[in-house]
């Protein structure tokens, strides 16, 4: 009798074959600028931890408290007996950080799109959908069943083109929701949020963004692409986020009206049916918060690096691709060549992964860099170095 697991070898081994299976990297030790990853002290360089705050003292601080004074977990679901006192307390700051009347935390950026889409539409409905759309996103909106639509990537033309022939047909839909990344992961470019939600507006259609990339890096503060627009919770009904980026713990949480918090709370099951944070995680959060409304320093040297480096790397003759954020793409073309570049930079002490087909379109392999600002001045100069070196080995410059 064959086995009936037999697939789950034979799918693995094809994918090893094509090399495009993920191999781990294990750190040892807190995700810092110098880390030991894989037994090697390297310079990170791919790490999502954009503010360096996930080794912050007052977030280890708060996280140490929260354990002594509420224990390591809530023991249940929200709606059942795991909401605590921290994790209304963080709802609370972070609609207060964010300019909204309500916000609420998931328990993963994932599983807040994998929850709040397929509520929000349905059977009968439209979605509208950036054609680089992040997978979460792409998720959700199959769970949802509702019709897709797909624009060009950041094309506001052509959403109004999608748009426009909905409308012809507007008695078929109950709802439209147009849904974009708010800063796409692999290219570090920014949707037209505003466009988008104006074209949105006149179409009556709600508008829905992701800024897993976005907060903590745009906007005043690093609010986010909400602010960095300074649109109204009546223009972008939903703010979408994540606490495993910028804000350095992890989690996810929406922002917007308080009807729309109350809808979510009541409909989204990845919220309902899923354990709380535990307690050190909702105080880490809420000292993150604290720490993006006091000391400004941190988003502004982020950014200082972000265009020193991008300087400095267009200079040798690096292609950077069409990115205005802190994910700065080195364009090589193919996978094997994008392999060979992050293979020698670790052996230069960086630490920057390939991101090649089937993650990117054939052609469009790169190295996937993010700066983090936790580097000094002398660790953005050792990178670009490293890059200088491995660039010319590898005739790429």
């Amino acid at each position: 009798m064959r086995d009936p697991t037999s697939f789950l070898g034979e799918e693995y081994r094809q994918l090893v074959a094509q090399e495009i299976d993920w191999r781990l990297h294990v750190l040892r030790g807190p995700s810092t600028p110098w880390s030991s990853v894989d037994g090697h002290k390297v310079l990170m360089f791919c790490s999502n931890n954009y503010l360096g705050l996930s080794d912050h003292p007052k977030l280890k601080a708060a996280a140490e408290a929260a354990a002594r004074s509420h224990g390591v977990g809530s023991g249940s679901v929200r709606p059942i007996a795991g909401t605590m006192d921290l994790h209304v307390e963080l709802e609370r700051r972070l609609a207060q950080f964010k300019r909204a009347e309500a916000s609420l935390v998931y328990q993963s950026g994932f599983a807040a799109n994998a929850g709040l889409i397929p509520q929000l539409v349905g059977e009968g409905d439209l979605v509208v959908s950036d054609e680089l759309n992040h997978g979460s996103i792409i998720d959700g909106v199959r769970l949802s069943r509702a019709e897709r639509a797909v624009y060009r990537h950041t094309d506001v033309a052509d959403l109004e083109r999608v748009l426009a022939t909905a409308e012809e047909h507007r008695p078929e839909y109950r709802r439209i929701l147009v849904i974009t990344d708010g800063v796409f992961s692999m290219d570090g470019d920014v949707a037209p949020l505003d466009r988008i939600a104006e074209v949105a507006h006149r179409h009556g259609a709600m508008v829905y963004v992701d800024d897993a990339h976005g907060e903590g890096v745009l906007g005043p503060g690093g609010r986010g692409i909400v602010a960095h627009f300074g649109l109204g919770r009546d223009r972008v009904h939903v703010e979408m986020g994540t606490f495993s980026k910028a804000f350095g713990v992890v989690g996810g949480h929406i922002s917007g009206s308080r009807d729309l918090v109350d809808f979510a709370l009541n409909k989204s099951r990845t919220w309902l049916l899923s354990g709380s944070h535990p307690p050190p995680v909702a105080a880490a959060c809420l000292a993150a918060v604290d720490v993006l409304e006091n000391e400004p320093e941190h988003v502004q040297r982020l950014w200082a690096h972000t265009e020193r480096f991008k300087k400095e790397m267009r200079a040798l003759g690096f292609d950077t691709g069409k990115s205005t954020t802190p994910i700065t793409p080195v364009l090589v073309g193919e996978s094997h060549v994008a392999k060979q570049l992050s293979d020698r930079l670790f052996e230069l002490g960086v630490f920057a992964l390939p991101i090649v087909y089937p993650m990117v379109a054939k052609g469009q392999a790169r190295i996937r860099t993010i700066m983090n600002a936790a580097l000094t001045p002398d660790d953005v100069g050792f990178a670009v170095a490293a890059f200088a070196k491995a660039g010319k080995e590898l005739h790429l410059v």
